[in-house]
C-alpha cells in the first residue's frame, strides 16, 4: 500500500533512559565540565548561559520510533552536564514545534549560544530539509510538506553570532524524499545508483547558513539512517561518546563522530558535517567542515554480519500511482499551500500546469492586503495537545469489494442540541420495553440503542492479517451503544462545562461527528456524562463493537456481502458524500440494530489496547487490556476512506494521546 512509502524511517532504538540523576545509557558518562570544552565555541568574554532545545518526536501513528523519547532525554542529560540551560520536548505536532522554537529564540537573546538537537522522522524534498511534528498527516501526503518544520526556519531563530558565540544544529533523521521514486526508500547500497555529488540539490552549502554555524546530519542527501545495534541510533549514540570526551573540541566531536558512524556502518551511512565558522574559528578542525560525502552503489549490503537494518520501506505502488495519490488528496482544496506542496515535491510532474494555473488563480483572488506570509502563531498561543492533522495511520491493505446500485439513503437526522445536564445517582436501568430500544439518560446525554447479548463469529480469515485468526465470541451480558457517534454539539456541551478541551474541527456543524479527538480526551468526555446522566459510560469494547456493527449480519457488511452504494459515509460510497468532512449523523440508513454510521463517518476509538492479530485475544466481549497501554484500537474508517475500508471487520490503530482529523467516538454503558 502506498501509505507504507511514508513510513519514512525509524532512527533510534534502545534501551530506556531519563533525564537526571540516573544513567542515560551505555555511550554516557558524566562530564567532568572542567576538562571538557562546552559544544559552543566561546569569543569575546560573552558569560552569557548557552540554550539548548530538544525535541524527540516519537509518537508517529503510522510510524513510531522505537527511542526517539530516551534519545532525546539522553542528550538533555549531557547538555545539561555541559552546562547548558536545556528546553526537553517530546510529541510535538506543528504548533508545538512553532512554539518551542519561538520559545528557543526568545531565550537565545539574552546572547548565549545555541543548540538545536531533532530525533524523529524527516525528509528532503527539492533542496529543503524537513523535520516532521506528529500531525504530519501521511493519509493526507501534502501536509507532510505543509505541517513540517523546515531546517530554515530552524536557523532563522538562531542568529549568529552573538558576541563570539555561535550555533550548533544536530538532525538524528533521515534525509529521504518519498515523493522521489520507489527507490528512495531503499538503502544507500541497495540503489541502482546512487552516487549524489557534493554540489548537489540535497546539499546544505555554506552561504546558506547563518555565520558561525554548524549543522550535523545523521545521514546523507537522499538517504536513510540506520536504526542501530545498540542503545541507541548510531549517529546518536556516537555523539554521546565524542561529545563527553575531555579535551575534545566542539566540532570535531562532531566529525568524530561522522566518522564512527561511516566506519562501523562499512560506509552504508554517512553522515557529514556543514558549517559556516570561519577557518579556524573553532580549535580543532582548519575545515570549515565535511561536504556532504560522494556516495556511489555499493554491493553486499546483506552480507556483512551485523549490519544495522534500515526501516524505510520499499512501497508497493509505482511513483506514478504515488503521485496520483497526492493529486487526488489536493485537487480539490482552495489552500495556496496545497499546490504549493505539490509543486516542490513534483516540480515537473504530470499536474505541474494544472497546479500552477490553480495556484495563480487562488493568488489573484486573495486581497492585496493579505500578508504573503502567515505569522507564526505565538507560543502561549501554542494548544496544549497535539493537534493531529498529522499521521494518519497506515490501514490494513485495501480489500476488492464490487459495487452494487445505489438505493436511496436515509434522510437526515439531527442531533439533539444540548441543554444544561440535571445530574442523579440511578443505578443503571434494565433495557427498556420500546421496539427500538432506546435510551437517553439527560437532555444533553446520546441516545444510546441496548444490544441484547449474544455470539457470533470475529474477524476475517480472508481480509487483513490483522483480523486474523476469526474467532467465537459470546457476550454474556447486553449492553447499550450510541445510536450515533458524539456529536460537535454533545462535545462542545462538555467544553462549556469546562471538562473538555477545544479541538481543531469544533466549529464544525453541531449535528456532524466530533472529531479530532484522542483516546485520552474522550475518557474526560466519558467522566463528565457521568456527572451529566447519572450513569457510568465507557467506549464500547472491541468486541461489542463489531456485535454492534454486524447487526447480527455474518456477512461482510450489515447489508450483505457486495457493497451497496449509499450505505455508508465514504468516497466510493455513494451520496450524500462530501469531502471536506463527515456528513450529518443519520444521513445513511441504520444497521438492524437501529445503529447509523458504524461503516465510514469517523473512525472510532474503543476500549482495547492494539494487538497486531486476534491470536489470544477473549472470547467473552471483555476489553483485551494490558499494562501500559499507549495504543488504542480505532474501528469502522472514516469518511475519507474508500469502499475497501467498510466491512465491518476492518480495524487499525492510533496513540492514545494523540489526535487525528478522522478520529472520533461512540459511548457505551452496562444495562441489566
Amino acid at each position: 500500500m502506498w501509505r507504507k512509502l511514508l513510513i519514512l524511517c525509524i532512527v533510534l532504538a534502545g534501551s530506556a533512559t531519563s533525564v537526571a540523576g540516573a544513567s542515560v545509557g551505555p555511550a554516557v558518562k558524566p562530564v567532568d565540565v572542567a576538562s571538557a570544552p562546552p559544544l559552543i565555541g566561546t569569543a569575546g568574554g560573552n558569560t552569557a548561559r548557552p540554550v539548548a532545545l530538544v525535541i524527540g518526536n516519537q509518537r508517529y501513528a503510522d510510524a513510531p520510533l522505537s527511542n526517539a523519547e530516551n534519545d532525546a532525554r539522553a542528550m538533555s542529560a549531557l547538555l545539561g552536564q555541559l552546562g547548558y540551560t536545556v528546553i526537553l520536548e517530546e510529541n510535538l505536532g506543528e504548533s508545538g514545534m512553532v512554539g518551542a522554537i519561538a520559545r528557543f529564540k526568545k531565550a537565545l537573546a539574552v546572547g548565549g549560544g545555541g543548540v538545536f538537537y531533532f530525533a524523529g522522522h524527516g525528509l528532503q524534498v527539492a533542496g529543503k530539509t524537513l523535520l516532521l511534528p506528529l500531525d504530519a498527516d501521511s493519509h493526507i501526503p501534502s501536509t507532510l510538506l505543509t505541517k513540517a518544520i523546515g531546517l530554515d526556519a530552524v536557523l532563522a531563530a538562531m542568529p549568529a553570532p552573538r558576541a563570539g558565540r555561535g550555533n550548533v544544529v544536530i538532525l538524528d533523521t533521515c534525509l529521504n524524499n518519498p515523493f522521489l521514486s520507489p527507490f528512495a526508500a531503499l538503502p544507500i547500497d541497495a540503489r541502482p545508483s546512487a552516487h549524489i555529488p557534493s554540489s548537489g540539490t540535497g546539499a546544505l552549502r555554506r552561504k546558506q547558513l547563518p555565520d558561525r554555524t554548524d549543522v550535523a546530519f545523521a545521514t546523507a542527501p537522499g538517504a536513510l539512517a540506520s536504526d542501530g545495534n545498540g542503545g541507541h541510533g548510531s549517529f546518536t549514540s556516537a555523539l554521546l561518546k565524542t561529545m563527553a570526551t575531555p579535551g575534545v573540541a566542539p566540532r570535531e566531536a562532531l566529525v568524530r563522530a561522522a566518522l564512527e558512524v561511516r566506519g562501523a556502518s562499512l560506509g552504508r551511512q554517512l553522515p557529514w558535517v556543514d558549517s559556516s565558522w570561519p577557518q579556524g574559528g573553532q580549535a580543532g578542525l582548519p575545515l570549515a567542515g565535511m561536504s556532504p560525502p560522494m556516495m556511489s552503489a555499493q554491493s553486499g549490503h546483506d552480507d556483512v554480519k551485523g549490519a544495522a537494518p534500515s526501516r524505510g520501506v520499499m512501497p508497493k505502488d509505482s511513483a506514478e500511482q504515488v503521485e496520483m495519490t497526492f493529486w487526488d488528496s489536493v485537487k480539490n482544496s482552495e489552500q495556496a499551500g496545497d499546490y504549493e506542496a505539490y509543486l516542490q515535491a513534483y516540480p515537473n510532474g504530470r499536474f505541474a500546469a494544472l497546479a500552477k494555473a490553480r495556484l495563480n488563480r487562488l493568488r489573484a483572488a486573495a486581497p492585496k492586503t493579505e500578508p504573503v506570509t502567515p505569522k507564526a502563531e505565538p507560543a502561549s498561543a501554542a494548544k496544549p495537545t497535539p493537534e493531529p492533522k498529522r499521521a494518519a495511520p497506515a490501514r490494513p491493505e485495501p480489500r476488492k469489494a464490487p459495487a452494487a446500485s445505489a438505493p436511496a439513503p436515509a434522510p437526515a437526522a439531527s442531533a439533539p442540541a444540548p441543554t444544561a445536564p440535571a445530574a442523579t445517582d440511578e443505578k443503571p436501568p434494565p433495557l427498556p420495553a420500546s421496539a427500538r430500544g432506546e435510551i437517553k439518560d439527560c437532555p444533553t446525554c446520546p441516545v444510546l440503542i441496548g444490544i441484547p447479548a449474544g455470539s457470533f463469529t470475529m474477524g476475517s480469515n480472508s481480509s487483513d492479517p490483522s483480523e486474523k485468526p476469526a474467532h467465537h465470541v459470546t457476550l454474556q451480558k447486553p449492553f447499550a451503544i450510541g445510536k450515533y457517534e458524539v456529536t460537535v454539539d454533545q462535545w462542545n456541551a462538555c467544553v462549556a462545562g469546562g471538562a473538555c478541551p477545544r479541538t481543531g474541527e469544533t466549529n464544525r456543524p453541531g449535528n456532524t461527528p466530533v472529531r479530532d479527538v484522542s483516546w485520552d480526551e474522550a475518557q474526560l468526555y466519558l467522566k463528565w456524562l457521568g456527572t451529566a446522566g447519572g450513569q457510568v459510560y465507557r467506549l464500547p469494547t472491541e468486541a461489542e463493537w463489531e456485535f454492534a456493527a454486524r447487526g447480527g449480519s455474518a456477512t461482510r457488511f450489515w447489508w450483505g456481502d457486495q457493497m451497496q452504494k449509499g450505505k455508508a459515509n465514504c468516497k466510493e460510497c455513494g451520496e450524500p458524500w462530501q469531502d471536506s468532512g463527515p456528513n450529518p449523523v443519520g444521513s445513511f440508513a441504520p444497521n438492524q440494530f437501529g445503529l447509523h454510521d458504524m461503516n465510514g463517518s469517523v473512525w472510532e476509538w474503543v476500549q482495547d489496547c492494539w494487538h497486531n492479530t486476534y491470536k489470544g485475544a477473549p472470547v467473552n466481549g471483555h476489553a483485551w487490556e494490558e499494562a501500559n497501554c499507549r495504543v488504542r484500537v480505532i474501528r469502522g474508517a472514516s469518511w475519507r476512506d474508500g469502499a475497501s475500508y467498510m466491512p465491518s471487520t476492518t480495524r487499525f490503530k492510533y496513540d492514545a494521546a494523540v489526535r487525528q482529523s478522522q478520529n472520533g467516538f461512540r459511548v457505551a454503558r452496562d444495562v441489566k
